[in-house]
């Protein structure tokens, strides 16, 4: 764990420089005139290493699986409201699975179980529950722990470090055709959620997600511009976005018959939290008689039209808000006939019609 090197400084005199590695801690250097103290040294730094390890194993015997949920919970989960739901509902499973157990006895075999066991799951529309959701729950609870190991310091390094993934299937491009589009919009303006549609159109108008539509205020409009700040994304980035056409109509009405009870655009009973769609959103695919369609898919076919009106990837990848273009390399097929367009043009421009005869 320590390592010492000896080293001859320009006046010509040796020193020692020392450094003392452990995983889960930061490098520790320092350097000494005599090599016995760059030992004592070194000796002393890692004796504090063990002692800061054996006080938090010492707390992961005392505390339980379920008393570290319920800490981050109500801790750390509210400071993520996109996920805070979702995320609350996967680590309740783990609370449920494991909340008995010690940390000190939440070892590797344990969470891979319980893995193997979600990965088993039937969901309610009957499929078995895919690998990416699974992969979901495995990091929900990864975050907890390294949680715990860094800021808690209820353990001395996280199990979660040597549980894989499982393999994902490769990302689904579902996006509503024409007909499907007009069946929902149509739907959900019948919806009895008075705010169903305008959530639905502005999805599909700016590739929002979920969690970012629902948690927009009145500030983050920018009438002006046409734009909507968002100020708290899933990149942990803020973001523009274009608020064009039927959606800017659409929130510029809403906006005069807007209650000062609320600043959420769209707000439940209770003015502090946003609406909930999802009873709303199921009944209006089931009118419209759409399958195999999920509220993020409204996103996917955003990502689609776009594509298909000739957007390059990196200008989809601006409006997503993805931080490179793997995301949006999914959608690049859509766009062949975009790529073919500009390949002939370019061609006339530089040989003209040559080439073009028989032979």
């Amino acid at each position: 764990m320590a390592y010492i090197q000896e080293r001859e400084g320009t006046d010509g005199k040796v020193r020692y420089r020392v450094q003392v590695r452990k995983r889960g801690y930061p490098l520790q250097t320092a350097t000494f005139e005599r090599k016995t103290d760059a030992k004592k040294w070194a000796q002393s730094v890692e004796a504090a290493i063990e002692e800061c390890r054996f006080q938090n194993f010492a707390q992961a015997k005392r505390r339980t699986v379920a008393e570290l949920i319920d800490r981050y919970v109500e801790n750390v989960l509210p400071r993520k409201p996109g996920s805070e739901r979702t995320q609350r509902q996967q680590l309740f499973w783990w609370r449920n699975q494991l909340g008995s157990l010690t940390l000190a006895n939440l070892t590797v075999d344990l969470i891979v179980e319980r893995r193997d066991c979600l990965a088993k799951r039937i969901v309610p529309s009957g499929d078995l529950i895919s690998t990416a959701t699974v992969n979901r729950y495995l990091a929900a609870l990864s975050h907890v722990l390294t949680v715990a190991v860094k800021e808690y310091k209820w353990l001395p390094e996280s199990p979660m470090r040597y549980v894989g993934k499982l393999p994902e299937a490769k990302p689904r491009v579902r996006y509503l055709s024409d007909d499907e589009r007009d069946r929902l919009l149509n739907a959900c303006r019948e919806s009895r959620s008075s705010h169903l549609y305008a959530i639905v159109l502005l999805a599909l108008s700016t590739g929002m997600r979920r969690g970012e539509i629902l948690s927009l205020t009145w500030d983050d409009l920018d009438p002006e511009r046409r734009t909507i700040i968002l100020q708290d994304t899933k990149n942990k980035e803020r973001r523009a976005v274009p608020l064009v056409g039927a959606a800017y109509r659409l929130l510029h009405d809403l906006r005069k018959s807007r209650s000062n009870e609320s600043d959420l655009l769209f707000p439940s009973s209770d003015p502090e939290r946003p609406i909930d769609i999802r009873k709303p959103w199921e009944t209006a695919l089931k009118r419209a008689g759409i399958k195999d369609f999920r509220f993020h898919d409204l996103r996917h076919s955003a990502a689609s039209y776009l594509a298909m009106s000739g957007a390059s990837l990196p200008e989809i990848a601006g409006v997503l808000g993805h931080k490179t273009y793997q995301m949006v390399k999914r959608y690049a097929h859509l766009s062949d006939q975009h790529t073919v367009a500009v390949v002939e043009r370019m061609n006339e421009k530089i040989f003209g019609d040559w080439g073009d005869g028989d032979g």
